[in-house]
């Protein structure tokens, strides 16, 4: 039984998180923090080559698995599309799945927020509920390279249950699978059609760029 990967209420903002007691920290994660051109920041999970980003902190997140950051709100960061890119590429080229298909899912999914969390407890970049990343081998939930190779493994997954019909693979990765099948399509929820038309619309225009 595959398990459902749902969206929902986004989490707007990045979080700050501590950088104290980092040797003592077990799990931990590196952290770092860009500041852009405009004078806004980015957290992220691994280290970014882009001369227009200014590298203004590292730290471990202590908490594990990225909790403590993804649970705290005192400073706020805006996302950047295009932060992931890299990393997109990579898993697309590893699992021959569409870099525009991935990068839509995305930004419908977490607007870039690699902290997102929904009122259903997906998490992530992709939006994957823990059951379906532990299956995956994923040992931090909100780090931006396993979560995304979660959720294009799944989508790959669904890709290959329903023949390549993309718009049915993005309701299933809405709504989940029995949804589709039980509806024989898609399902009649406002939100996954809604869901299944922003993906499609942003796949077009991210292949454009």
């Amino acid at each position: 039984m595959i398990s459902i990967i749902k969206t929902g209420l986004v989490v707007t903002g990045m979080a700050a998180w501590l950088f104290a007691g980092a040797a003592q920290a077990e799990p931990s994660a590196k952290m770092y923090v860009y500041e852009l051109l405009d004078g806004s920041r980015i957290m992220t999970g691994h280290a970014l080559a882009n001369k227009h980003y200014r590298l203004v902190r590292t730290g471990v997140d202590t908490s594990g698995e990225g909790q403590f950051a993804a649970s705290r709100n005192s400073q706020f960061f805006r996302t950047d599309p295009s932060a992931y890119d890299d990393l997109i590429r990579r898993v697309a080229a590893a699992h021959q799945v569409e870099f525009a298909l991935i990068k839509a899912v995305m930004h419908v999914e977490s607007s870039f927020n690699p902290y997102a969390r929904s009122h259903k407890g997906a998490l992530g970049l992709m939006q994957v509920l823990p059951e379906t990343a532990k299956r995956h081998g994923v040992r931090d939930i909100y780090d931006p390279a396993q979560n995304i190779e979660a959720g294009v493994k799944h989508l790959k997954y669904l890709t290959a249950k329903f023949n390549s019909e993309q718009y049915l693979v993005l309701a299933a990765y809405n709504a989940g699978e029995n949804a589709v099948y039980r509806h024989n399509g898609i399902p009649p929820y406002e939100e996954t059609q809604n869901y299944v038309r922003k993906v499609l619309s942003l796949k077009q225009q991210y292949s454009r760029s």
